[in-house]
């Protein structure tokens, strides 16, 4: 193994997604935070972002049109059946929220004013975003309720969970 991509001693690889169709192109993020020895004692700074390699990880680009400045967490999603099709549920100290990208991470929007579907698991953290395999269109957001938008993410309905008790903590979809 060999460190292609680093910040600092507290931050550290959030996701990694590789582009299916070719796998010179990475995605990946980072997130800085660190775990204290006693219960509730987690530490979150800003120091995250999301990163693009188009050479197979040996070099990375930090995305930031249209993101928020100072990223603390992010959950990335590559689209199977158009991957130039991205999602990122982004956290920042201040909220969270559900992105789009339609050229490969160039640039970013918001999909939503729904805050729910980009809630942290118990406040805290990210949900993970998923496409359908066949559907662009069709994203998921899975935390304390499983979300479901036909509309590529402006609008969502949930269809699994209960909002003060469940933790979802992924989601797979048949191909």
């Amino acid at each position: 193994f060999e460190k292609v991509l680093y910040r600092d001693e507290n931050t550290g690889g959030g996701d990694v997604q590789v582009d299916p169709t070719n796998s010179d192109v990475v995605y990946a993020s980072l997130w800085e935070s660190r775990e204290g020895p006693w219960e509730n004692s987690t530490w979150n700074g800003t120091n995250g972002g999301i990163f693009k390699s188009t050479d197979g990880g040996k070099s990375w680009n930090q995305l930031r049109k249209g993101l928020p400045d100072k990223i603390v967490q992010a959950n990335l999603a590559i689209s199977p059946s158009s991957p130039g099709t991205l999602l990122a549920a982004v956290k920042t100290l201040v909220t969270s929220n559900i992105f789009r990208s339609e050229d490969g991470g160039e640039s970013w929007v918001t999909t939503t004013d729904d805050a729910r579907p980009a809630a942290g698991i118990g406040g805290g953290e990210l949900p993970i975003v998923k496409f359908d395999p066949k559907n662009p269109a069709i994203v998921y957001s899975t935390s304390i309720v499983c979300w479901k938008s036909i509309d590529g993410g402006k609008t969502w309905e949930g269809w699994r969970g209960a909002p003060g008790g469940d933790d979802y903590q992924n989601i797979w979809i048949n191909p």
